[in-house]
């Protein structure tokens, strides 16, 4: 196959990892960005190689003033998309195995501590009524959203996607729908349903053009008018900031800093690992370890 045929295939391969892998659309986006890059050449007619394991030798030449997070992750996208070649027959040898990805030194992802948290949920629970009922709401949704993602140690994806059908108060459980269209059940502590049954609430008494039936938890009003969709998780990664600094922390708050210090808090408080690989909803316990200061043999002993 020559990298033009290649390239004929590429919109075969984003059915395939939509529609087969159910890969999220921004995983999706993402590929397409990394294959776009290593077929420029092609595209634009600038390209004369006809083996196609020399032209990818080549592109991944042009990978080196990346970091090497950045690079492994194009390489990876590549061995997935000659993976999906040489299993469909469209070439005859696994090219896959040919590129290989050096180790990435693994970093301590950010986390807050147990005081940092309640420093949070004080600054939270104590705002002053804002002028109007539209931006109460939106403090009100802000405050919950942050305690979703601490609370369930959800994805900012997930928590903006959570549906009211999703939530069982009597269980005091969530169903989250994660990647690549995983379900978990994630149990919430009680503080979380305190703030929810309030937002429920607050919503009956100020806003009677809210439906009592409405899906996402977290709705948007467009021009002051109810529109029930999801906020997008632009939106929620810039709340979360706006409590780490409006908090005072000395580092900068995100949504994966929520995630990853939930785990670390149910680990230092004596939780088992696999009981928070599933509550995370990792297919592995080694993509549950990136979430721990300590390796596996230190969390076993």
């Amino acid at each position: 196959m020559t990298p033009q045929e290649a390239f004929q295939e590429i919109d075969n391969y984003f059915k395939y990892i939509h529609n087969i892998k159910t890969c999220s659309p921004h995983t999706v986006r993402a590929y397409k960005k990394d294959l776009d890059g290593f077929f420029e050449p092609v595209k634009s007619s600038k390209s004369n190689t006809s083996d196609l394991r020399t032209y990818f030798s080549t592109r991944l030449l042009t990978l080196g003033h990346l970091s090497l997070a950045s690079r492994n992750r194009k390489v990876g996208t590549l061995k997935s998309f000659l993976n999906w070649l040489y299993e469909t027959r469209k070439i005859d040898s696994a090219l896959s195995e040919v590129y290989h990805s050096p180790k990435v030194p693994r970093k301590i992802p950010h986390f807050i501590s147990f005081d940092e948290v309640s420093a949070c949920l004080q600054f939270l629970g104590n705002q002053p009524d804002a002028t109007t009922a539209l931006d109460n709401l939106l403090q009100r949704q802000q405050r919950l959203l942050f305690l979703f993602l601490y609370g369930a140690g959800l994805r900012i994806s997930e928590g903006c996607q959570l549906k009211v059908r999703d939530v069982t108060e009597s269980d005091r459980k969530i169903l989250v729908r994660g990647k690549g269209a995983k379900e978990r059940i994630v149990v919430c502590p009680e503080f979380v349903w305190a703030e929810w049954s309030q937002y429920k609430k607050y919503i009956a008494d100020h806003f009677p053009s809210v439906p009592k039936n409405y899906e996402f938890i977290f709705f948007r009003f467009q021009n002051e008018v109810f529109e029930d969709a999801p906020i997008n998780e632009r939106s929620g990664y810039s709340w979360i900031r706006k409590i780490g600094v409006q908090t005072g922390l000395t580092q900068s708050l995100n949504p994966h800093a929520l995630r990853h210090s939930f785990a670390t808090h149910l680990l230092n408080s004596g939780a088992n690992l696999r009981v928070i690989q599933s509550l995370l909803g990792h297919s592995t316990l080694a993509a549950t370890e990136k979430y721990t200061h300590l390796n596996l043999s230190q969390l076993y002993q």
